[in-house]
């Protein structure tokens, strides 16, 4: 086989925007007329800006390419332009194509791509949603009554809610604002939100669900070990991200300090970053997103270091369903599985965009045993929707806080 065509579709995520204001998809062809689809999850630039990248690296890496031999196309990326290091706009761009390539590969083997990569060993698995504003919007106002990131009573009682649902794991942010001059200290009023919201939750679901606490790496460690200690007494089975990315070292304290288990990994890439996350045992749970990891095998990979280590894996999703497809195959085939991200209960538009819904089951997802990624693309609706804009997928406060 070899790789012939390709198509981008920058498609607007219609009202309440939950998983971002827009879905980059890619559709490859090969020569003989077999179709594999992709997502790229890239923040950094415009959306048009990535589209232009997906050409550029399509037409210097990936036509006429035999859309099997993904090691070597991954190399081949990887080290373009004498780079051979992490970099998490090309890192999004690889994943989509590779996504695609799979597509393509389990297509043509009549297999899902968990059967590719080790075979299923989880029959169903168990998701989790952000506690997301009911209908409306996904940014509502501060001073709005009804608003779950600021309201603990309704957003514990939105929490019983997706319990009763099937859902036995919820999570929300309610540890403030956070800027591109992170780290901070939480104050303590961003603290006893925090615990407000801990507490009233757990008072709400009981046993019957985890509470995993959500940061965005607004912490230096200090104040991100101030805010968990906080935090134990009502046993969230994770504490997110409670540093910025880049040095695990530091995080490294705050899992040392905290009962709480350290989840992270959304905006790093490739096992490179994943691997110095583990050396400094800086988390014990890794959220890879197979649209900016570096694609399946990446995250096959990561996974297999992770069981060395005894971690294991949740993998993230803040974008479209292409994406979570890949997390469900690589969920399907990782013994290490801890619990999927989804949007909701992979409805709405999530639903809408592909021909056939993702399955979802009373708080479980059942891997689809279609070949490929066990999802396509309504085309007619992503072309319904085309994103017009220029705004980045995801932005921070752009003035230290005060």
């Amino acid at each position: 086989m070899k790789i012939a065509g390709l198509e981008t579709f920058i498609v607007g995520n219609p009202p309440p925007y939950f998983g971002g204001r827009y879905f980059i998809f890619l559709k490859l062809t090969t020569a003989c007329g077999i179709e594999g689809i992709g997502e790229v999850y890239s923040a950094t630039f415009s959306p048009h800006v990535i589209e232009a990248m997906i050409r550029d690296v399509f037409q210097r890496h990936v036509e006429g390419h035999d859309p099997v031999r993904i090691e070597r196309l991954w190399r081949s990326v990887y080290g373009a332009g004498y780079t051979l290091r992490p970099d998490v706009s090309v890192m999004g761009v690889l994943s989509g194509l590779e996504m695609a390539c799979w597509d393509i590969a389990g297509k043509a083997a009549g297999k899902p791509v968990y059967d590719m990569l080790g075979g299923k060993v989880h029959e169903r698995l168990r998701s989790y949603t952000y506690i997301y504003p009911r209908g409306g919007n996904v940014y509502p106002a501060d001073d709005d009554p009804d608003n779950p990131y600021i309201n603990a009573d309704v957003a514990a009682a939105y929490a019983a809610d997706l319990v009763a649902d099937g859902f036995t794991a919820v999570k929300f942010d309610p540890a403030g604002p956070y800027t591109i001059y992170d780290g901070h200290q939480p104050s303590l009023e961003d603290i006893e939100r925090s615990v407000r919201f801990v507490r009233t939750i757990r008072e709400a679901v009981g046993s019957k669900a985890d509470m995993l606490f959500g940061t965005h790496g607004q912490f230096t460690a200090a104040g991100a070990i101030r805010l968990a200690r906080q935090l134990e007494p009502y046993d969230p089975l994770w504490f997110e991200e409670p540093v910025p990315p880049e040095n695990p070292k530091e995080m490294a304290r705050v899992a040392a300090a905290t009962t709480i288990p350290v989840a992270t990994g959304e905006r790093l890439t490739t096992k490179y970053e994943f691997a110095r996350v583990l050396e400094h045992q800086a988390a014990s749970i890794l959220q890879m997103n197979l649209g900016r990891v570096g694609g399946l095998l990446e995250a096959k990979k990561i996974a297999a270091i992770a069981e060395t280590h005894n971690a294991q894996i949740a993998p993230h999703l803040y974008c479209g369903p292409v994406v979570g497809a890949a997390n469900i195959q690589i969920s399907a085939c990782s013994p290490n599985f801890l619990i999927l991200e989804g949007i909701g209960k992979w409805d709405g538009f999530h639903a809408d965009i592909l021909k056939t819904p993702i399955v979802w089951e009373e708080g479980y997802v059942i891997p689809s045993s279609e070949p490929g990624l066990g999802v396509e693309l309504n085309e007619d609706v992503a072309r319904a929707h085309v994103y017009q804009g220029d705004a980045l997928h995801l932005t921070m406060d752009e003035e230290p806080l005060r």
